[in-house]
């Protein structure tokens, strides 16, 4: 295992840090804007000891499971392992499968476009596999965000994944991560033997980047997947390096035909399943950003201005404020879409936040499922303040900054309807 990389070559005191954000956070508010860098290290915010706090994530509470004998983990020796075991344990579907061919993983070595990684996941947890690798596991802690675990896949009587402190040499960034620990997710143009060339072409992912932009080193698949993207596509090693790479479209309906399967607990990479997934990792980390300033920040002069701030970055891509809008519809063939809609909560009506409309936008109501997972429960009651009285600003119309016009009336008055069914702690004044 890697020794654990610093996060700053000059990682600065807590109170530092909390009055250098407060004041670029109110220089840089704006469409869009990145969250500034409060240069917080593993080990510099007691309010949040990310490495010495035992985590308590759905992962941490498997492995309680597997010490205890109340669950246990089967291996497929037939080339997956543990890992449809892993999912079963973890309440994470196979029809969230994506395949990625390049070499972006740890794993790199062995993955390539015959031979892909793939990636599972739920509200709370990543699942990344290669054929022929080990498990790679994010998850989700209430109070810490993201942990990283590995589980290795060969036959055991006592199988445990093992927390991981090297993935943060990748997964913590200013651009990427919001500058904690957290999700990554990246486009990046590829070639054939599965390389990436960055110079032509590497971008953050999240639901605002442009849809031509997404998905380099994906594959994708879908039953109508008629948007241009780099999904599928794959350069030659010999490309003029001075050449852009430009979006296609290259459908495909399933992977079989693209490379052997064998080992792979499914056929697809759905378009629907990434698009969520595009979504969800930045949520992700706004949301564990969010908590770590809440609770580093408690009692400084500056803490309510600092968690004001955050919470307009928050609730903007909660609303989807910025959402890259779909050209053409598009259809996933995975089973994903019908697995994840039922999901709910629905309110009195039948209508639920993980309604997909996947014509115009991801969500037939532009307010994130995310709102209703146990992190988001567990904030602190000023970053739920903020957040709420962010959210009633820009729902009941008290905001009426042309940024948030897309937001229509009728959209605005469902949302309100749908948490007021739906969501516990809602404060009165959404009543």
């Amino acid at each position: 295992m890697m020794s654990r990389p610093r996060l700053s070559d000059s990682v600065i005191g807590l109170t530092a840090a909390v009055i250098l954000y407060a004041a670029a956070v109110v220089s840089s508010l704006g469409a869009g804007a990145q969250l500034p860098d409060t240069f917080f290290g593993e080990e510099s915010a007691p309010a949040v000891e990310y490495v010495m706090q035992q985590p308590h994530d759905p992962v941490a509470q498997l492995n309680d499971s597997l010490a205890n004998g109340s669950a246990a983990l089967s291996y497929d020796s037939g080339g997956s392992g543990y890992l449809r075991s892993v999912l079963n344990a973890l309440g994470i579907p196979v029809e969230s499968q994506l395949a990625v061919f390049s070499k972006t993983s740890v794993q790199a070595p062995i993955i390539s476009p015959s031979n892909p990684r793939t990636l599972f996941f739920n509200d709370n947890v990543v699942i990344g596999w290669p054929r022929g690798g080990f498990i790679e596991a994010a998850a989700v802690d209430p109070q810490l965000g993201v942990i990283f675990y590995d589980l290795d896949q060969h036959a055991s009587a006592s199988p445990r994944f093992e927390r991981t402190h090297s993935c943060t040499s990748c997964h913590l960034s200013l651009e990427a991560t919001l500058s904690i620990p957290g999700m990554l997710l990246r486009s990046e143009a590829t070639t054939a033997g599965g390389r990436t060339m960055q110079q032509l072409g590497r971008e953050v992912v999240d639901h605002r980047l442009p849809f031509a932009k997404r998905w380099g080193g994906y594959y994708v698949t879908g039953r109508d997947v008629g948007i241009a993207s780099l999904a599928n596509v794959m350069l030659a090693e010999t490309m003029d390096t001075e050449s852009p790479v430009r979006p296609q479209t290259i459908a495909l309906t399933t992977l079989k035909d693209t490379f052997s399967t064998d080992g792979y607990l499914s056929q697809y990479s759905d378009i629907a399943a990434l698009m969520v997934f595009d979504h969800q990792m930045r949520m992700t980390n706004l949301l564990a950003r969010m908590s770590w300033e809440a609770r580093a920040s408690a009692g400084q002069p500056d803490a309510k201005t600092l968690i004001d701030s955050v919470a307009r970055e928050f609730v903007d891509y909660l609303l989807f404020v910025d959402e890259a809008p779909l050209t053409k519809r598009v259809e996933g063939s995975s089973g994903f879409t019908e697995w994840f809609s039922t999901q709910g909560p629905a309110d009195s009506r039948g209508r639920s936040l993980r309604q997909l409309d996947l014509t115009q936008r991801l969500l037939r109501y532009p307010c994130s499922y995310i709102i209703y997972t146990e992190a988001f429960d567990a904030l602190p009651d000023a970053a739920h303040d903020a957040i709420y009285r962010r959210m009633w600003a820009v729902l009941s119309g008290q905001d009426q900054g042309p940024r948030y016009a897309r937001l229509t009336p009728p959209d605005r008055q469902a949302i309100i309807e749908i948490l007021r069914d739906t969501k516990k702690g809602l404060p009165e004044y959404f009543r």
